[in-house]
This record gives C-alpha cells, sequence and structure tokens, in this order.
C-alpha cells in the first residue's frame, strides 16, 4: 500500500496580478510549500513582496492563475469566504505588528479565535498558555497592548498569529524596526511556535542577514522567473 502524496501547504500556479493593466504586473509561475516548511523570500523595495502577501493571504485575488491553500482553490473564492478560510488557516505578523492599542494583551491575542469561530472558553486557555510560554507573565495578560514594550508588543504578535494553530504563517517585515538582539530573539522565538505547530512559514525580508533561519530561501526577481525554493 503506497502512501498517499501530500497535499501543498500552499500552491501558486501562472499566477499574474497588475492593479492597472499597462502599469506594473507581478508574474509568478509557480510557488509549492509543504506543511511545515520555511521559506524566506527576499526583495528589494518595490519587487512585489507585499503584493505577493496579500496575494497569499487571499487579501487580494489575482487577474489570472490560482493560488490553492491545502488543496482548496483559495483565490477562485468570493471575498467573503477567502475572509473566513484565511481566518481559519492563515496567521499574519505585521510590520507595524497592528495590535489594538486600549486592548489587554489577552484580547488582542484572542480576535484571532473570534474571527476563526473558535470558541471562547478553547482559545482562552490556549491564549494564557501561549502568552506564558512566549514570557509574558500572568500579569501582564491583563495590560493595555500600548503599555508594553516593543519586544513584549511582538510576542503578542506572535501569540495571536499562531493561537488558531494555523497552516500558514505570513510574516511582513515584522524584525525591520528591531536592533541586532531583538531581532534574533524574535526570530528564535516565531520559529521555535510554528515548529510546535507544524505551521508554514513563508517570511518576507530585506534583510539578507535573516537567511540563515531558514531552510528554503528565494529572490523575488528568482520567483518572477519560475524558480523554486531552494
Amino acid at each position: 500500500m503506497t502512501d498517499k502524496p501530500k497535499i501543498p501547504a500552499i500552491e501558486l500556479k501562472n499566477v499574474l496580478f497588475y492593479y492597472q493593466p499597462t502599469a506594473w504586473q507581478l508574474s509568478l509561475p509557480q510557488l509549492i510549500l509543504q506543511p511545515g516548511q520555511h521559506l524566506f523570500i527576499k526583495g528589494a523595495s518595490g519587487s512585489g513582496k507585499t503584493t505577493l502577501l496579500n496575494l497569499l493571504a487571499g487579501i487580494i485575488a489575482p487577474k489570472q492563475g490560482d493560488i490553492i491553500l491545502g488543496g482548496a482553490p483559495f483565490s477562485r473564492l468570493s471575498a467573503a469566504k477567502r475572509d473566513t478560510l484565511r481566518a481559519k488557516n492563515i496567521g499574519v505578523v505585521f510590520q507595524q505588528l497592528n495590535l489594538i492599542s486600549y486592548l489587554s494583551v489577552l484580547d488582542n491575542v484572542l480576535l484571532s479565535a473570534h474571527f476563526a469561530g473558535i470558541k471562547p472558553a478553547k482559545s482562552r486557555q490556549r491564549a494564557k498558555v501561549l502568552l506564558q510560554s512566549l514570557g509574558l507573565t500572568a500579569d501582564m495578560l491583563t495590560q493595555k497592548a500600548a503599555l508594553l514594550s516593543v519586544g513584549q508588543q511582538q510576542r503578542v504578535a506572535i501569540a495571536r498569529a499562531l493561537l488558531t494553530q494555523p497552516a500558514l504563517l505570513i510574516a511582513d517585515e515584522p524584525t525591520s524596526a528591531l536592533d541586532a538582539d531583538n531581532r534574533d530573539s524574535f526570530m528564535r522565538i516565531l520559529l521555535e511556535q510554528a515548529n510546535a505547530c507544524q505551521t508554514t512559514v513563508i517570511f518576507v525580508s530585506h534583510d539578507a542577514n535573516l537567511r540563515h533561519y531558514f531552510n528554503l530561501q528565494l529572490d523575488m526577481q528568482n520567483l518572477a522567473a519560475g524558480a523554486q525554493p531552494c
């Protein structure tokens, strides 16, 4: 009896996107990532990194081609259905973290579970365990996010992105404002937690110093030329 072939975590096939037909276009012939793989994508400003992440997250849809998430025809769904699938299957760590300053640490993290439709009792306990594993003490959980240090806020952002144990984690330049020590700490924690959840990671940055954290690497210009991660 042979094993069934693995379903890729995410797959792009002949994707084309543009804002105006006569303007800049992003062409992506193919990208395949298996569950648990970690990919670093490097690209200069204006190379299409953020557009790529918006496509992967289903925030925008390609003009041509397909994006397949866990076997589901992600890019062919309506915007509302993409939102639902994203909430349940994709975690995002933004460059600006996007925490809600007036909410508590715990409530910020629980937002992802709310949008994913997970029962509060179950998600609350997991959020507490996850936050404490990231070094945030019990008394910090009721503090407003605005009162935390930048490093602590980043840990909250990681917890929010991973609370629902998503199949895919997308990170958009989350270390750009960090010094070397905080950057290294952030990367270690992010990837440790992703490994614990068997989450596929796509990390986009202009900083080549982060390459060594990833087993797969790719430049935006090579991706556009049809190259695969190596």
